[in-house]
């Protein structure tokens, strides 16, 4: 067994705690439908936020909507970059598994332009 990060990203159409629920759900639930994530190999998952975003911690909802309570959870700032991409939750899911696997990204939204 080996571990891998699987990456992925959305942007919010403003900070309040229900947009912010929102984009982490669909983000998380395209990771774990895109790479069939099983949680029990998940090592842990680090998020982090753009400066405008303050409104949420994204970990909550994932262990509110997928029961993911016996996970490490991180939550982090993004790094400010002038005329970076701004209302952006990315997100780092260290993986447990085969050699052969191959992550998926999912970049979803604005994000979409990290991709290009």
């Amino acid at each position: 067994m080996m571990t891998k990060g699987i990456r992925g990203a959305i942007t919010v159409e403003e900070n309040t705690v229900e947009a912010v629920k929102q984009a982490t759900i669909e983000l998380f639930e395209q990771l774990i439908k895109a790479n069939n994530l099983k949680k029990h190999l998940v090592s842990h998952v680090i998020f982090t936020a753009t400066k405008d975003i303050d409104a949420a911690y994204p970990a909550k909802f994932v262990r509110e909507e997928f029961g993911w309570n016996n996970t490490a959870f991180m939550c982090e700032q993004e790094m400010f970059v002038k005329e970076s991409l701004p209302m952006c939750i990315r997100v780092l899911v260290v993986y447990n598994c085969e050699d052969y696997f191959k992550p998926v990204y999912v970049y979803l939204k604005g994000a979409e332009n990290l991709r290009k």
